[in-house]
């Protein structure tokens, strides 16, 4: 509360600043509780976001819930008796209810993670403006020719009974389809083989297919070209049959019978042949060229179903066929099936049923189970079929280039991703994007009611839209067509009376619906964000839906910017599933779970820590030995951070601060390394590259801060007299360390951070660390010359701890002997006189008392223990290149051990060295 945590967000929107960032939030699904999944991507936005405030820009971040669909409609309805009965409106408000719960939970998760925003304030895609917003684009993208309407194949969820999206999809790899082999009687030979087939013995096609239900809707039989063929007598049966000439061996395996081969000709001289169908008396399958044949398995001639394949379609359209579909919105066969198949489920018992046709009629020559990958739908879980059926696409064919290049524009982080994306838009011919359900945002098109022909103009849209700003798309459920369609624009149209229409009742795809969120949420006139950050499976999903979209209505990107992470595992690398028991619940994370021995309470911060050392562009592993991990590396933190604090007590910077060039070297040594680590953050913060931030960190508080420079200022802070400057200068560098070290992981611990400064005793009414800015770390530090002497000193040191192996340093004098040069001259201005016990080189050296000379003392014991080593010194940018050797020297001291610094400069045992006398005296 002291440091205005929660208002932050509004405080820095307040701002008089031309700097601003926007982060773009892609608005998770309110269809669940919050998990880590939503952890590791919200944090990481709040870490952006935090960074970008303290730099001292104005951070634009609405959260987001992307809340229609059939996720969430089948989620409502599972939790209702007679779903089935109930109308549109209350299939809405059912659904609509259970977002918003879902929206609740979640978002009171994220605040409890510390994420930063105006809470009050997010969008919802079911708010009244936003689908405004959306129907705006949607026409924009009409009215360009961007969005067609078309009856073609496309993949259909029986279970859901609505057509789906590619992005939709998933693999199952282990689906198992029921294959024939089926043979279909030539009727007319092809001109070309007259001479080989003369009709002494029946001959046919072989033909192999993992959908026997589609064999009622063939309409031809596809050949390659420029393939070799061949036409073979089976030994068995004496019949002759055409099929590829690389597959007749493997065929005639699978039938278990011979075939030998009469003759072989080309692809194209199959042409103008035909088959007779196998079940429907009377019908005709022509033998065509495509191109879409493969040889990898079957017989190299495709069973051609225009209203069930994209290939076959494409192949109808050229040659004029028929596309009807004998298949309805849920899978079952239809009258036009005939009586044998109507009323049948294709996936079931109407596939079975097809198979026993074609066995009665003689045509099935083998049936086999056959493993494959197959689409499933992602929320259902139940096989897909294809389906030809009547639908709104966006023809991404001629938005793509654009794309692709608008696209190459953009930073993507890491750039491997980039090329991911531009595979997927390659791939992509169109986007199917009606629904056949009604919790969404309807097609705003009116159909008439004889002809079917479809009604929208800029009079239709104006009107939809400025309706369902104020009252949301409830309104197309809810409004007599009178209202919704102005008599001008039936008249525009030629048409004579509005009740001659009826409303569609299609909605659009979620993938429109979040993919337009930049036409609503992005402000100014570009209406552009820094920067999306999302998980991968976004490639082809919001990322692509958000560019297709705004390239379409206003050719440009909707970013500058996009960060991929990866997805969270287990911390063995395994998927997270409840069977296995491996889930990790982020509230259990916070709070503990039932039993705190098992699942203890780690806090926000840990959660937070986890995120930002994590590498995120690959998968990111979660489980206890990792959070107990990151709680350790915090502890560890907090300890250097307590250090610090303690000894800042009684210390005043704006009054007992010692200007930088009257420091002891060690410190402007320390200032050194702190401007360093600074400008190393920043940049690390900038790429995004959090853990990189979490190394050095870590590596600066223990190797530079407790490992070296704690250790060492130990005695002048601890027994100098209270204001001597040589205690107030390393006062003066533990003060600036702390701002620095703090503010460098606010944006990851922002907990942690604020009780430090809560804690700081000279910052007692401090606005916080968020509000006084980054890292300010002064040129000046900057000083690589001392880097020499300081590290030739630690050399040394290493040198003399090395060899006193584990003994404590104090009970020892150092001995130091460098042959004059460049290095002696830097020793020198650590240690003026020859020797002593209070110089910054004897402080260095941790002993008791330091000797520095230019060459080895004649009394020098025979057995004394000397160390020897060189050290290279670089100066000017390597302008000055020298190696010295230098000689150490361990000595027992003769001295006593001082009672009050303990250390062995004292001349008995009982009284206080020299300096402690001093200090003493001085209060």
């Amino acid at each position: 509360q002291k440091c205005g945590f929660s208002e932050l967000y509004s405080w820095q929107r307040q701002r008089k600043t031309k700097q601003e960032f926007c982060l773009h939030d892609g608005p998770p699904y309110a269809n669940g509780d919050p998990h880590v999944g939503h952890a590791l991507n919200k944090i990481l936005k709040d870490i952006t976001n935090r960074f970008y405030v303290m730099r001292g820009y104005k951070v634009h971040y609405v959260p987001g819930w992307d809340c229609h669909g059939l996720p969430i409609e089948l989620k409502a309805l599972s939790e209702v008796r007679g779903a089935e009965n109930l109308s549109p409106m209350e299939i809405r408000q059912r659904a609509r209810e259970f977002a918003e719960r879902a929206i609740e939970k979640q978002k009171s998760a994220f605040i409890r993670w510390g994420i930063m925003a105006d809470w009050a304030n997010c969008y919802r895609t079911f708010d009244p403006k936003y689908e405004a917003n959306q129907l705006r684009v949607f026409y924009k993208m009409y009215d360009k020719g961007f969005i067609y309407q078309d009856y073609k194949p496309v993949f259909w969820s029986p279970s859901a009974k609505t057509a789906l999206a590619e992005a939709e999809l998933e693999y199952n790899e282990q689906h198992i389809s029921r294959s024939v082999y089926m043979k279909f009687p030539l009727l007319k030979p092809p001109p070309k083989l007259t001479s080989v087939i003369d009709g002494s013995s029946p001959a046919s096609v072989l033909v192999w297919t993992t959908q026997p239900w589609t064999v009622p809707a063939n309409q031809a039989i596809c050949y390659m070209p420029d393939a070799a063929y061949s036409i073979v007598k089976c030994t068995t049966t004496g019949e002759h049959f055409i099929l590829a000439a690389d597959r007749v061996e493997s065929t005639a395996a699978v039938l278990d019978t011979q075939f030998e081969v009469i003759s072989t000709c080309k692809g194209v001289d199959l042409a103008d042949g035909s088959c007779a169908h196998p079940t429907i008396p009377g019908r005709v399958s022509p033998l065509l060229p495509a191109n879409h044949v493969t040889m990898a398995k079957g017989t190299g001639l495709v069973h051609t179903a225009p209203a069930h394949g994209m290939e076959d379609y494409s192949v109808a359209s050229h040659h004029q066929l028929p596309t009807d579909c004998l298949v309805d919105e849920g899978g079952i066969f239809t009258e036009a099936a005939g009586p044998e198949l109507q009323n049948k489920n294709v996936l079931e018992e109407g596939n079975e049923a097809v198979i026993q046709m074609l066995h009665t009629a003689g045509s099935l020559l083998k049936e086999e189970k056959y493993v494959h990958s197959y689409p499933y739908d992602w929320r259902t879980k139940k096989p897909m079929i294809i389906r030809a059926s009547k639908q709104w696409f966006v023809n991404t064919a001629s938005v793509k280039a654009t794309a692709q290049e608008v696209l190459k524009k953009v930073k993507v982080i890491p750039t491997s991703a980039v090329n991911r994306m531009l595979e997927m838009l390659d791939r992509r011919t169109f986007w199917c994007i009606s629904r056949q359900r009604c919790w969404g945002v309807p097609i705003p098109v009116f159909y008439q009611k004889n002809t079917g022909e479809c009604l929208i103009n800029s009079e239709t849209i104006t009107n939809v839209i400025k309706i369902v700003e104020q009252q949301g798309t409830d309104a197309w459920w809810t409004l007599p067509i009178e209202q919704l369609l102005p008599k001008e624009a039936v008249a525009k149209a030629g048409g004579h009376d509005v009740l001659d229409y009826v409303k569609g009742q299609d909605v659009l795809d979620i993938w429109f619906d979040s993919g337009t969120s930049w036409a609503h949420v992005l402000e100014g006139a570009e209406q552009r964000a820094d920067t999306y950050l999302e998980g991968k499976d976004q490639l082809g999903g919001w990322f692509q839906s958000s560019l297709l979209t705004s390239v379409a209505a206003r050719k440009k990107a909707p970013y500058k910017t996009l960060v991929v992470h990866g997805f969270t595992l287990g911390e063995k690398g395994e998927k997270m599933s409840k069977s296995i028991g491996n889930v990790v619940d982020p509230d259990v994370v916070i709070n503990g779970g039932e039993d705190h021995t098992k699942d203890p309470p780690y806090g926000a911060d840990v959660l937070r820590w986890w995120v930002a050392e994590s590498n995120v562009f690959t998968e990111v592993l979660i489980g206890p030995v990792v959070l107990n991990a990151a709680r350790d590396d915090i502890n560890k933190l907090r300890n250097t951070l307590r250090f610090m604090l303690g000894n800042v007590a009684g210390f005043n910077p704006e009054t007992d601060s010692i200007p930088a060039s009257e420091m002891y070297i060690v410190d402007q040594y320390m200032l050194h390394l702190l401007q360093d680590y600074g400008s190393k953050v920043t940049e690390a913060y900038k790429e995004y590259d959090y853990s990189k931030v979490v190394r050095l960190l870590q590596a600066f508080c223990s190797r530079n801060l407790s490992n070296f420079y704690f250790s060492i200022i130990k005695d002048r802070l601890y027994c100098e007299e209270e204001k001597d400057p040589k205690r107030r200068s390393c006062q003066t560098v533990l003060a600036e360390a702390l701002d620095i070290v703090v503010r460098s992981f606010a944006p990851i611990l922002p907990h942690l951070a604020e009780e430090v400064f809560q804690h700081l005793p000279y910052k007692k009414d401090s606005e916080g660390v968020f509000r006084t800015g980054w890292i300010n770390a002064s040129s000046a530090w900057k000083k690589p010359g001392i880097e020499e002497a300081i590290e030739g000193a630690c050399a040394m040191r290493d040198s003399f701890l090395g060899s006193i192996s584990g003994k404590n340093a104090l009970e020892y004098e150092v001995v130091i002997v460098i042959e004059p040069g460049l290095l002696f001259e830097l020793m020198e201005a650590l240690q003026a006189e020859e020797t002593s016990s209070v110089s910054q080189l004897n402080e260095i050296m941790m002993a008791s008392q330091t000797t520095l000379l230019s060459e080895l003392p004649k009394e020098t014991p025979a057995d004394a223990n000397i160390t020897k080593g060189t050290f290279l010194i670089n100066l000017e940018g390597g302008d000055i290149h020298e190696e010295s050797s230098y000689k150490v020297i361990a000595l027992p001291i003769a001295k006593a051990k001082c009672p009050r610094c303990r250390r062995y400069t004292s001349p008995s045992a009982t009284t206080p060295c020299p300096r402690c006398l001093t200090v003493i005296a001085g209060k």
